[in-house]
This record gives structure tokens, sequence and C-alpha cells, in this order.
């Protein structure tokens, strides 16, 4: 089976070419460029078809995947707006793209093309309820429910980001205090210079703080490591808020695995401890029991198998 996706992003796009045989997909071919905001979005993507028949050498793909970022309908196939994606406003990249392939072409927000992607290939293999939280520049999840990608009646599950943990707090989502605000890179910083704050006014200077710039996540996470007090503290927070999000999802979906992404994947050892504490006591022992909560397995090259885990689910259907 070959399979095409489409990865739409508001800084670089990219399209994959992989098969998939006996239960294995490999990845072919992939070609990807910074997303080109000169152009219309109408030629972007015929762009990106051009680039899918480069790399297809002249074979006829069985079905084609497109992530991007939400908003947008996947039962009409139009993206709606994305904040990162300024002017791609009623956009109906599935008629474009199928105008173009002869072949079922389906649409999907990154999140749930991420779900997918781990549920086919990565931690979530072999379960029938998961969900994939993103844990990057924001936090958003997918979900997989009784072995099918659930969606909602307007495309809007999983958007666990939006949930408020405390009435006070990071902002993240628009909303201070929201899950999002304390778990995400985002989030990790306005957690970094409020503490750090704290700890000035206590005559201690954190090692990742400076006057002039709000230390990154990343930056955090060194000093944490190095034993820094101030951004051990950080890193307690976010991971006792990750608990606090985890357990809500667990009691309310009794999910078999939770895959987390990104910065979880590269700090569980900074996150792990105080997330289980919490859930420890925060859910219902029948429902945490069964729930093994895992990094993400296929780290940094999941953009190139979600688009593609689309294009084979459409073909699962």
């Amino acid at each position: 089976m070959i399979l095409v996706g489409f990865d739409i992003g508001g800084t670089k796009c990219a399209v994959s070419v992989g098969t998939y045989i006996n239960g294995e997909i490999t990845i072919e071919n992939k070609e990807g460029y910074p997303t080109d905001f000169s152009i219309t979005p109408q030629d972007m993507l015929l762009r990106m078809c051009d680039s899918a028949e480069k790399l297809l050498r002249g074979r006829k793909p069985d079905s084609i995947g497109i992530s991007c970022g939400g908003p947008l309908s996947s039962k009409r196939g139009v993206i709606l707006s994305p904040p990162n994606l300024p002017g791609w406003d009623e956009i109906y990249a599935v008629d474009i793209i199928k105008k173009r392939f002869d072949c079922p072409v389906s649409l999907e927000n990154d999140a749930n093309a991420c779900a997918l992607a781990e549920w086919k290939f990565g931690s979530g293999k072999g379960s029938n309820n998961m969900a994939f939280m993103t844990f990057g520049t924001g936090l958003g999840a997918g979900l997989i429910l009784d072995g099918k990608l659930y969606s909602g009646t307007s495309d809007m599950a999983g958007e666990v980001g939006h949930i408020r943990l405390s009435p006070f707090g990071p902002i993240g989502y628009g909303k201070r205090g929201s899950f999002e605000g304390f778990c995400s890179g985002a989030g990790i910083a306005q957690l970094g210079d409020t503490v750090a704050k704290e700890y000035l006014q206590k005559g201690i200077t954190p090692s990742y703080y400076s006057a002039n710039s709000v230390a990154s996540a990343k930056d955090i996470a060194l000093a944490a490591r190095q034993g820094d007090k101030a951004a051990l503290e950080v890193f307690d927070i976010c991971g006792t808020k990750l608990g606090e999000g985890l357990s809500i999802m667990i009691d309310i979906l009794n999910l078999e695995r939770i895959v987390i992404g990104s910065i979880f994947t590269r700090c569980e050892d900074l996150l792990r401890d105080s997330m289980n504490k919490v859930i420890g006591y925060e859910t219902l022992s029948l429902a945490s029991d069964c729930c093994k909560i895992l990094p993400a397995k296929l780290g940094e090259k999941i953009g190139d198998y979600a688009a593609i885990a689309i294009a084979l689910s459409k073909m699962e259907e």
C-alpha cells in the first residue's frame, strides 16, 4: 500500500511517501520547505502536490492524509483559519488535493494525526483506548476510543489544554491557570520567571535567570539537572499540575495508555515523580491501575508518520 502524507505547519510544510506492508510502515521519501505566505494557500497546496508527484515517481497513491493545526473541519475537509496559518481561511484542502490524485484524501488536526501515529506505530500500539498529548509549545490531545479516532461533534475533542487547573498561574490557551499554562514550553518559561523572582526577593539568583530575557523550558531543565533549587521547583510544579490534569483524563476516559510527546519525552526524569504522586491520590485506583503513562516512541520523527497515519486510517475504515 502506497501512502502519502501532507504535513502543514505555520513554519514549514512537508510531504512524505511511505509503504505499508504486513503491518509495518516504511517512510521512503520526504521533502520539506518553509511555509510560503507570499503565495495563496491554494498555490502552497499545489506546490505540495508537485512534491508528492516527484516522490511517487509515477506510482499512484492508495490514500493521502493531511495533518494541519486546527481549527478545521475533518468532515468537510476544510482548514478554518488556524492562528499559525494567517490567510488560510475556508481552504478546501481535501478537494484541491483530490482533484490532483484520484484516491481517498483525509484531513485531521495535528494532535489527532500524532495520536494515530503513536497508536499505529509507537507507544500506543496494541491499545484500544489511548490519548496522545503534545506537550510542546502548547498542550493538546488526540483520543483513540474503542479502537477509533474520536474527534467530537465539531473536531474539538481533546482540547485538554483549556482545562482550568487553578484560578491563578501561567497563561496558556488564553486562560490563566490552564492545563496548557502549567504544562507547555511557554508555560514552563512563565513559571520559571515567576519562581525566579520569588528567589530573587530572598537574595538568591537562580542560575537560569537573566534580567534581559525569560529563560526557555530547555534552559530551566538544564539548570534543574545541575541541581538549581528554583529550576527543580519549577518542574515540581509542572509535574504536579501534569498529574492533576492526567487524573481528570484517567477518571473520565478510563484509558489504557496516555502517550506524551515533546517536553515529556525529554524531561520525564524531572516530571514523573511529582506526576505519579498526584495520580496516586487523585484517581480511582481501578482506573489508574490499568493506565500506563509513556513517553512518545516516535520522537522527533512523529511529524513524518502523523499525516501518513491519517492516510492509513482512512483505508482501514
